[in-house]
């Protein structure tokens, strides 16, 4: 469907003035959401519940939270901002700004090269990060922990060093919902290799069919990558199941933790998953930095896929040899300042409570379900039991670019288009949705407050 938009629409934005302002006070946070209706299209999209941290708690810690990060208060077009888009990017909280700002302030120096005192102590925090990881997902040993550029650049390195080993006619089993950073960098190996690429079906809720998985999985299966959550739907996988089925017959497991990391806990040696990838931004953090977990003897057995300094042992005019995991996949001056944010902000995630941040982040997820399933011709893609706090939506005869680019002018941030999910997209019969996504600082007011913008917004679209 054509947007609207794109046919002189521009001239019904004057019309669209009423400013709608989410008030400050407290006493909606502190209602307890005990929904009275039970229709049946109430009751398919019932979600299970986390475990439970009290009402009043948890509703001081949305205040608190929204206090840490800066950028909420400003206004967007003249309203207050409402930042409904933390699966795109986390906003980033003052303690994360701060220690990127005092890096560059005192302590800039480059790590693992000079003796004087400003590189020994940006080694010295540097290294400390890795260990912060590693402990932060529970990893053996922070020798299995790579820094990278983020989730996307953690897959391609895990790609381009399997495409050394892998034969051709092996199988990499990936999924319908996968993000495009885990479908893309596989099927370029693919066309290199001469690797097959099987795909795990989803069902009408978004979930996957692990009966259909079981039946593809071969001797022949190498690999098994999957998102944890799916950044499209906000469906949470199996990934313990997962992981289980794809060992028996002999696979390593990948996973995409780039939209659990800042939401629900990892455990990867409790998941016994082989590798493991994510990003700082997602988890506010500062761009450009990310990590890949490994096994420390998976990493060890695998070819590192960029050559520099920092990655080699000793280099001679004939050959070079290489440092071990992980320093041998980290060719070059890494992104410093980006690290010591990182850590900064798996502080911050620490001090919040991940249970804190799933109880709050679930009761905003099934307000708004109920919210927007009241709204006519609306349907949620994504429906799974276990999910997080992602929704999908389309409106009958409304095109996603003009709801969002409406919203914007109330100062709303949504994401709209195919959110680099194309195929599953595809899969139901569509070319994009409206995504709305929620961080700790969202709050029961703010919903309201979109709730009260799609209507006035709907009625303009209809008269016009």
């Amino acid at each position: 469907m054509k947007s609207r938009l794109q046919n002189s629409i521009w001239t019904k934005i004057r019309a669209f003035t009423p400013r709608i302002r989410p008030s400050c006070k407290s006493s909606t946070l502190t209602r307890v959401c005990q929904f009275t209706s039970r229709s049946n299209r109430w009751q398919k999209h019932r979600i299970l519940t986390p475990k439970r941290v009290s009402q009043p708690a948890l509703a001081r810690f949305a205040l608190q939270v929204r206090e840490d990060f800066p950028i909420l208060r400003q206004k967007i077009h003249g309203k207050p901002l409402i930042y409904l888009d933390s699966a795109a990017t986390s906003q980033k909280p003052q303690t994360v700004i701060d220690a990127i700002s005092h890096f560059y302030a005192h302590e800039c120096g480059t790590v693992h090269r000079g003796v004087y005192h400003l590189a020994a102590k940006a080694t010295e925090k540097y290294n400390k990060v890795r260990s912060q990881i590693a402990r932060f997902i529970n990893a053996a040993s922070e020798n299995e922990i790579v820094f990278t550029r983020g989730t996307t650049d953690s897959i391609n390195l895990l790609a381009n060093a399997y495409a050394q080993i892998l034969e051709e006619k092996d199988e990499i089993i990936l999924s319908e919902m996968e993000h495009h950073s885990n479908l893309v960098p596989w099927q370029l190996l693919a066309k290199k290799r001469g690797v097959v690429l099987r795909f795990i079906p989803v069902n009408d809720r978004a979930e996957l069919d692990l009966d259909a998985f079981a039946k593809i999985l071969s001797p022949r299966t190498k690999l098994v990558s999957i998102a944890h959550i799916a950044n499209s739907t906000g469906t949470i996988n199996p990934i313990a199941k997962i992981t289980q089925m794809a060992h028996k017959r002999g696979a390593k497991v990948l996973i995409d933790a780039a939209q659990s990391t800042a939401h629900i806990p990892l455990d990867v040696q409790e998941l016994d998953i082989d590798f493991l990838a994510l990003s700082s931004h997602k988890a506010f953090g500062p761009t450009g930095v990310g990590i890949l977990y490994g096994k420390y003897d998976l990493l060890e057995m695998l070819p590192p896929v960029q050559g520099g300094g920092d990655m080699i042992e000793t280099v001679t005019l004939e050959k070079t040899t290489f440092e071990k995991p992980p320093l041998k996949f980290e060719a070059g001056t890494p992104s410093i300042a980006q690290v010591i944010g990182f850590g900064a902000a798996i502080d911050y995630i620490q001090s919040l409570g991940l249970e804190n941040i799933r109880s709050w982040e679930h009761q905003l997820l099934t307000y708004a379900t109920e919210k927007l399933l009241t709204i006519p011709k609306l349907r949620i893609i994504g429906t799974a039991k276990e999910k997080s706090s992602i929704i999908s939506f389309v409106i009958e005869d409304v095109h996603h670019l003009d709801l969002a680019t409406f919203l914007d002018l109330e100062g709303i941030a949504i994401r709209s288009g195919h959110h680099c999910a194309e195929p599953l997209l595809q899969r139901f019969g569509l070319t994009g949705t409206c995504r709305i996504s929620f961080a700790p600082f969202n709050t029961f007011e703010e919903i309201d407050t979109l709730m009260t913008a799609l209507h006035k917004i709907l009625n303009i679209l209809k008269n016009s």
